[in-house]
């Protein structure tokens, strides 16, 4: 039981908060009776809290027997395709005018297919101007019309439009339309095999139309089509794609011996090899089609893929490969009654010797070159290689040898009467006479030199300063 001074305690705490509260009250009266649009305010904001209150509580599943909305179904946005924007122009269905209305009922007639040659034409020059005028844009939707009416003559006409347009493309840098081309080629390829070997393709198309038998004539449509694609390939610069096509025909030729087939075959690959500096298979390629002219004795064909090989060495650095196939060649060629084609080859071998640090053979070779130059009057050769053999005993530190090699190419120079190599060869003669302390000779050598560089006016001011340094 609380005490009589507890209970005036409470008493005096209950009327503090009764005259608070009063005071909070008249605050609160005073602040909206300033103004009647305070009371309007408040009335608003007591009206907008009920009325929330009231939607929250009054909600179609809590009204006596109603039934709860459904909820619409949100179907998820299927992923977008990047590969599909923008849309390839050539999957286009539309109908095109140029074309009868039932034309995917029935094969053109002759007539027609004429004049839709003419009519397609047409359009590529069309798109050739607009391209001119830098339309890019408008001169592509006409080639991609062109490309699919193309269609209508047959897949060979098609290929060969889809080569040219790609090859554009690819010049101009349009990244998209050359995929886009090169999937259409990939399609055609598909329907095209001869093997069931699988053809690598851009979009890793899966050939659905290889055969194992083929009639003759449905061969050769394939093999027609096949070589129209290798070239088409090589347009849109897809060179693996086109060297699986080639080596699909190869293949076929080897297994029905058409030798002829097989040579041709072999030269496209060679030559595209090589142009994709696929020097490896490139020396395989020349190696197969060397071996095989040699067999048949075919001298001049021999020759020239000795030559090849010759050249796909030295592209590849491999200074001894290339000596191997050059002597070859020289064998042949002694066996010939013209040997004017040796010269240049032996300076090639000496060149590659001095690659491989071997002086003393590249030495022998050049002297043989001028050797059997001079005699046939090739005095481009024999001034090549007397430069050559001087250079090298030069940079062997051999100055006496250097000099007679130059004494004797300023007489070579004179009898084709070439003013430019006797300069540089009187500048050589004047730079070894420097080198042998033999000054006043190299005065007389720079002298001549400079007679020669007035002649020609040229290199004046160098063969002036010499004379000047000397007189020094």
């Amino acid at each position: 039981m609380p005490t009589p001074g507890e209970c005036r305690s409470a008493q005096r705490t209950q009327k503090l908060g009764s005259r608070q509260a009063q005071r909070r009250k008249e605050r609160f009266l005073r602040h909206w009776s300033v103004s009647p649009y305070r009371l309007v305010s408040l009335g608003l904001l007591l009206s907008l809290g009920l009325a929330s209150r009231t939607t929250a509580q009054m909600t179609p599943g809590s009204l006596p027997g109603a039934q709860p909305e459904p909820k619409p179904e949100v179907k998820p946005s299927p992923p977008r395709n990047s590969d599909e924007f923008p849309p390839n122009p050539l999957e286009s269905t539309a109908p095109d005018p140029l074309l009868p209305t039932n034309a995917s009922q029935r094969p053109l007639s002759a007539i027609e297919r004429k004049q839709l040659a003419v009519a397609l034409d047409g359009l590529n020059s069309q798109a050739a101007e607009k391209l001119k005028q830098r339309d890019r844009v408008g001169a592509f939707a006409i080639w991609y019309r062109e490309l699919r009416l193309r269609r209508s003559l047959g897949v060979l006409e098609e290929v060969t439009a889809l080569g040219r347009v790609g090859e554009t493309a690819w010049k101009e840098n349009l990244t998209p339309d050359v995929r886009w081309i090169s999937k259409r080629l990939d399609a055609i390829l598909a329907q095209n095999q001869l093997s069931t070997d699988i053809a690598p393709t851009t979009s890793n198309a899966i050939p659905v139309g290889s055969a194992s038998a083929l009639s003759s004539g449905d061969r050769a449509s394939r093999i027609a089509v096949l070589e129209a694609l290798g070239l088409a390939y090589q347009q849109v610069r897809l060179p693996q794609t086109a060297v699986s096509i080639y080596q699909q025909i190869l293949t076929d030729a080897k297994q029905r011996r058409d030798e002829k087939k097989v040579d041709e075959t072999l030269i496209t690959l060679g030559k595209l090899q090589l142009g994709w500096f696929d020097y490896p298979n490139a020396a395989a390629t020349y190696q197969e089609l060397a071996k095989r002219a040699k067999v048949r004795s075919d001298r001049p064909n021999e020759i020239i893929y000795l030559t090849q090989l010759s050249y796909v060495h030295e592209q590849a650095k491999q200074p001894e490969q290339a000596i191997a196939y050059q002597q070859k060649l020289v064998a042949l060629y002694e066996q010939l009654p013209d040997s004017r084609s040796i010269p240049p080859l032996k300076i090639k071998i000496a060149d590659n010797y001095q690659l491989l640090a071997r002086p003393d053979q590249a030495e022998q070779n050049y002297q043989s070159a001028y050797q059997l130059a001079q005699p046939t009057l090739q005095f481009a050769y024999a001034s090549e290689a007397l430069q050559k053999l001087g250079a090298l005993y030069r940079s062997n530190d051999r100055l006496d040898a250097a000099l007679k090699v130059f004494d004797y190419l300023v007489s070579l120079e004179q009898q084709s009467y070439n003013l430019y190599g006797m300069m540089n060869a009187y500048d050589q003669i004047g730079q070894i006479q420097l080198a042998r302390k033999q000054n006043q000779r190299a005065l007389v050598a720079f002298q001549q030199g400079l007679g020669l560089a007035k002649q020609l006016k040229y290199r004046q001011d160098y063969f002036t300063a010499q004379i000047q340094k000397i007189g020094k």
